[in-house]
């Protein structure tokens, strides 16, 4: 069985297997600069399933425990769509359990949201784990590092999960592809000062500078949002603006972060976590969107008012910090006219 070299096993679009017969995800070493020497694909052994050459179909019906290998990302946007589809499954085939085996270095604001979701969705495990004890009771399916498959920048990632999983995403309700298994976690309670004040929400931050609204920007915003909704406008990071006011202090972890949007009347974000996390909670929103297509992230989200921004130069980026991609998309957000359009509905 052919090892891959170490520049291939951390672009390799699945799980690796190591010389120990261990189950590793590639995202694991590039965290910590281990040696990866002799892995294999996972995908070649036995057993293992994926859906990354052919079509994948599951009759989750005859399915009563069902093993999801690497899954589901290592960014909490990535891994609130991904849980999703694994509740969605869950909500027509209720005797399934799902047993996910995650990136042991995945950062621990990420790892917060499985902490929270374990034994709700589904059960959660730490990589490396052995193959050999890998249970065979069910479907052993690896989605391991979907970044590099060719379906997930072509999909609505809710339906690329899905798809992943073995199931076809056309028999899904798009009701089920709304993220709200968020509404059955346990979060914390706002600050008594916020507990019954209104408010909405600013988070202009990406995961990486080139989806997150320019800060030249930003009080150009938080000015429509206040003059939209009369409400004060709270948000996450410094904005010079009389009626808005920074909580990161009050936001410590992901469980607050996620009440925060939760309680919030109107959202104003980027293509980030924000905008997966206020559609569970039915909390409109207005989502800037520069290097994906909009279509691929929000379809399914029925008070999304999403804003495509004009940099198609841009465009399937995952990530960039260059200056002249972040001209561009500053130059696009100036173009833009900012008033009540950009709002969807009422609060």
């Amino acid at each position: 069985m052919t090892t891959l070299r170490p520049d291939e096993a951390l672009t390799h679009p699945g799980s690796l297997l190591s010389a120990d017969q261990q189950i590793v995800a590639s995202y694991d070493f590039e965290v910590t600069g281990r040696d990866i020497e002799g892995a294999r694909a996972l995908t070649a052994q036995d057993g293992i399933v994926s859906a990354l050459a052919e079509p994948l179909r599951i009759d989750y019906g005859q399915v009563h425990a069902a093993q999801i290998i690497n899954g589901m990302g290592v960014t909490l946007g990535d891994s609130i769509i991904g849980l999703t589809a694994i509740a969605a499954i869950a909500h027509m085939h209720p005797q399934v359990r799902f047993t996910v085996y995650r990136p042991a270095e995945a950062p621990r604001y990420v790892e917060a949201l499985y902490a929270l979701a374990q034994g709700t969705i589904a059960d959660f495990r730490p990589l490396p784990w052995p193959l050999a004890t890998l249970p065979a009771d069910g479907p052993r399916i690896d989605v391991g590092n979907h970044l590099f498959w060719p379906a997930f920048m072509k999909l609505p990632m809710i339906d690329f999960f899905l798809e992943a999983l073995g199931v076809d995403a056309a028999t899904i309700p798009a009701a089920h592809k709304a993220n709200r298994w968020l509404q059955r976690l346990r979060l914390p309670a706002l600050p008594a000062a916020w507990q019954s004040t209104p408010y909405v929400l600013f988070c202009p931050t990406a995961s990486t500078p080139v989806r997150s609204i320019p800060a030249s920007a930003h009080a150009r915003l938080v000015e429509a949002l206040a003059r939209r909704f009369d409400l004060p406008v709270l948000g996450f990071g410094a904005v010079d603006h009389p009626r808005y006011l920074d909580v990161s202090a009050l936001s410590p972890d992901t469980a607050h972060f996620l009440a925060w949007v939760a309680h919030a009347r109107y959202l104003v974000t980027s293509d980030t976590a924000a905008v997966h996390i206020a559609a569970g909670f039915d909390v409109p929103t207005t989502a800037f969107f520069t290097t994906v297509a909009p279509a691929l992230r929000v379809r399914d989200y029925p008070h999304c008012r999403a804003i495509a921004l004009d940099v198609s130069p841009l465009r399937d980026i995952q990530a960039s910090s260059r200056e002249a991609d972040l001209a561009l998309v500053e130059a696009a957000l100036r173009a833009l006219s900012i008033d009540d359009s950009l709002f969807a509905g009422n609060v």
